[in-house]
């Protein structure tokens, strides 16, 4: 099901429950940055290069969202992003979410029902918490959401269980997920091909993802069946993936997450270039309040992805893991973020011409000011040290240190 379909589906409800009584918000970001980055040519326009921005100093539109909410008082809601970007590499607009929900009142035991379906992201990510899918914390997501806003998304149902504590005098909560999902036959591919990176840039539905110029692709080699862009949100083989995870809040204190996301891909369908991919991964999640009002989020992500060749031929077998941790103080009008990650890609094929292995450490400091309500100053220094032997292949370094800097006026409205 197309864009198209899923904004009538969410039309037409806002039609069909006008008996009820509905309350509306528009909200928003505009996101101008001026940048300078020391790196190479970036994952975003097929290089190698982990940062979004090519290796310029240049100002941009980094992000225009816009978000639509209805929600009615018999608990269904419905839900509309979209997302503007100007930034030299790939100018665009277009859908990044859209989704009806459903939310039932608490029964007396303290329990209740949600549901979400429409193009929705896993529910996993700590940081990506604010407007439009952007994070209060910095300006680049980590490694893990960043691989997220690229090719970590799709059409799904989402049922899940929650229970409140406060109906038994508690402080705890409890909740359960199933989600399953089609639209994500390729999730995978980029991690494989250009590895961990640091973006703040979430692909749009409509969108497809230049590779970078790997050897095997070349007449004769392994990966020459290979499209030059990956389509990350098609559906090649009819199968329904599946999310399960679990969550436990001590209100006022912290959360703990963690769940095990399978897109149970058939490898032996390939269609006009695009291959499906088998890719799994269990991840856990903490966010905490710590002593002096220090916030804290960590999260670890441990999986991985295979693709073969239409005759079943093994082609690429890759494990990977991305762990990060997140340190934010927030003081009057101040907010000073601290985030330290390691992340590793394994090649376990013998494809020739294709290593994908790779490992490598980043760092984030990031300051941001309020100026005043919903605007804000804000400034962030990234470090890579990374080690990408495919890089060699195409000329440039396989051990290489990237920096960026950032200067940003965000205004949430």
């Amino acid at each position: 099901m197309n864009t198209t379909v899923w904004i009538l589906v969410v039309l037409s409800l806002c039609l069909t429950q006008n008996v009820y009584a509905v309350e509306q918000k528009i909200s928003g970001i505009v996101d101008v940055r001026t940048t300078a980055t020391d790196g190479i040519r970036s994952f975003v326009d097929g290089g190698l290069g982990k940062f979004r921005f090519n290796p310029q100093t240049q100002v941009s539109l980094a992000q225009g969202g816009l978000s639509y909410q209805a929600t009615w008082d018999n608990g269904i809601g419905a839900h509309v992003v979209a997302n503007a970007y100007w930034d030299g590499v790939k100018d665009n607009v277009g859908i990044s979410e859209a989704y009806l929900s459903y939310k039932s009142l608490p029964w007396d035991s303290g329990f209740r029902v949600t549901a979400k379906t429409g193009i929705i992201y896993p529910h996993i990510s700590l940081e990506n918490i604010a407007t439009a899918w952007s994070s209060p914390y910095t300006l680049s997501y980590s490694s893990i959401n960043s691989w997220f806003a690229e090719e970590v998304r799709h059409i799904g149902a989402n049922v899940g269980l929650q229970h409140l504590g406060k109906f038994s005098q508690s402080e705890h909560d409890f909740g359960f997920n199933v989600e399953t999902f089609i639209n994500n036959d390729t999730t995978g591919a980029m991690l494989a091909w250009h590895g961990w990176t640091l973006g703040s840039r979430q692909t749009l539905w409509q969108e497809h993802i230049p590779l970078s110029a790997i050897p095997a692709r070349n007449d004769g080699g392994m990966l020459a069946g290979q499209a030059a862009e990956s389509d990350p949100f098609i559906e090649l083989d009819n199968r329904l993936g599946y999310h399960f995870s679990g969550n436990w809040q001590w209100r006022g204190k912290g959360k703990v997450n963690a769940g095990y996301y399978n897109n149970n891909a058939d490898t032996r369908v390939v269609k006009q270039g695009q291959y499906a991919w088998l890719t799994r991964f269990a991840y856990v999640g903490s966010k905490w309040r710590l002593p002096n009002g220090i916030d804290f989020i960590g999260q670890y992500l441990q999986g991985d992805t295979m693709m073969r060749s239409p005759y079943g031929m093994v082609v690429v077998d890759n494990d990977y893991h991305s762990a990060y941790l997140l340190f934010s103080k927030r003081w009057q009008a101040h907010r000073l973020t601290v985030r330290l990650e390691d992340f590793a890609v394994k090649d376990n094929d013998n494809t020739l011409d294709d290593d994908n292995s790779e490992n490598g450490q980043a760092y984030s400091v990031s300051y941001a000011y309020q100026l005043r309500k919903g605007w804000f100053l804000q400034g962030e220094y990234n470090l890579i040290d990374s080690e990408r032997p495919a890089r060699a292949v195409q000329g440039a370094s396989a051990e290489l240190l990237e920096q960026q800097w950032q200067l940003a006026s965000r205004y949430y409205f």
